[in-house]
């Protein structure tokens, strides 16, 4: 890549009046996201829209039910346009608030907080519909404009993605099921951008259980994403598992994206 970068971050924060009071002022400092993701804000954000934080424009889209789920996507590039959820012709989905997309000049930025399949994949058969349309609803972007895809995916792809696969073939996360699913999405024209760069490295995650001192023992998985349109290759590059920054049970993933996609 040889025009200048933005930076693209994703973090799911599990509760965002949490993060607030704890590392998001310093990781904004420290490393000035252009473009900002965030999963599981677990709040109904102000009608203004502006929580005082160093962006220009502001998109939350927060689930029906209180203190649950919730996206949000913070810009210093104005986009075209911005929508929320996906096509439900069924209107099964409840208003989780786990989706926003964003169209900017040459791409769209779509976040995403996947349904968890829960214990005992109670969940699997609704996570599995829901992947459908979510596809669904990325091929129909990507008909417009190749696409950016970012978020808690909620899904450890691989076995090097987690860090005891053969005890969790059945957990939520890396059932057969969900694992098809993501390489069904993948199929569909998408990069792994950190597994492309990094096919071989090992005991990278995104999330750690709070049990059980997992994160200082780094026993963790791999759910955390930037996926990339295969139509972008050459107009990406770095990216990288922020480890060191803390606040939540996950930590932030990156990628740098041509500038002259956004603006």
């Amino acid at each position: 890549m040889t025009t200048p970068a933005l930076k693209l971050y994703s973090w799911n924060v599990n509760g965002y009046r949490s993060i607030v009071s704890k590392t998001l002022n310093s990781f904004l400092l420290e490393h000035s996201p252009d473009i900002l993701c965030l999963q599981e804000i677990k709040a109904t954000m102000p009608p203004s829209g502006d929580l005082s934080l160093p962006y220009p424009f502001q998109f939350f889209h927060s689930a029906d039910k209180a203190g649950y789920s919730g996206t949000a996507l913070l810009s210093r590039v104005k986009p075209i346009r911005v929508s929320t959820d996906f096509d439900d012709a069924n209107g099964e989905h409840p208003r989780e608030g786990r989706v926003i997309s964003a169209e900017f000049a040459a791409c769209h930025v779509v976040c995403a907080y996947v349904p968890n399949a829960r214990h005992e994949l109670a969940r699997l058969d609704y996570r599995l519909r829901w992947d459908d349309g979510f596809r669904r609803h990325l091929a129909r972007l990507a008909s417009q404009k190749p696409v950016f895809v970012c978020g808690d995916l909620n899904c450890a792809h691989q076995e090097i993605d987690l860090t005891n696969p053969s005890q969790n073939r059945y957990s939520a996360g890396f059932s057969d099921e969900e694992r098809a699913s993501f390489s069904s999405l993948l199929a569909n024209g998408f990069v792994d951008t950190f597994r492309a760069k990094n096919p071989e490295a090992r005991e990278c995650y995104s999330w750690w259980s709070y049990r059980a001192k997992a994160r200082e023992r780094n026993v963790g998985w791999r759910i955390d994403y930037w996926l990339a349109d295969q139509r972008l290759d050459g107009r990406w590059q770095e990216p990288r598992i922020h480890i060191d920054i803390t606040g939540s049970d996950h930590c932030p993933v990156s990628v740098l994206g041509d500038v002259t996609l956004f603006a």
